[in-house]
């Protein structure tokens, strides 16, 4: 170790400052964090039997609505209007993910997605 307190060779993290790279890791939590805030606040919107039903959740994965036309709806047979209903849940959960990804990748930090 040199006097200085660092390891020699290294110059203070490569020639970083330390306060510099703080500042930069402070920096860059503020930016995801607005990141995050601005996700959870879009609404992501799906459909599944041609349109017959509706769902729109936001990017926190809550269901803010979810419409059925009447005619999609039949009693004998209640099965596909739950594998309906799951389906279309399930591609606007994936529009949510696939947004995250999209906006978390500038991030580049291993593990977070």
């Amino acid at each position: 170790m040199s006097k200085r307190g660092g390891f020699p060779g290294m110059g203070g993290f490569g020639g970083m400052n330390i306060n510099n790279l703080m500042k930069e890791a402070k920096k860059m939590q503020a930016d995801l964090e607005k990141t995050q805030s601005e996700l959870a606040e879009k609404e992501f919107e799906a459909s599944a039997g041609g349109g017959a039903i509706t769902a729109k959740v936001n990017g926190q994965k809550q269901i803010l609505s979810l419409s059925l036309q009447k005619e999609i709806v039949d009693p004998d047979d209640v099965e596909m209007l739950q594998d309906l209903i799951v389906t279309c849940l399930n591609q606007a959960f994936k529009q949510v993910d696939d947004a995250q990804t999209a906006s978390m990748g500038k991030y580049n930090i291993p593990g977070l997605m």
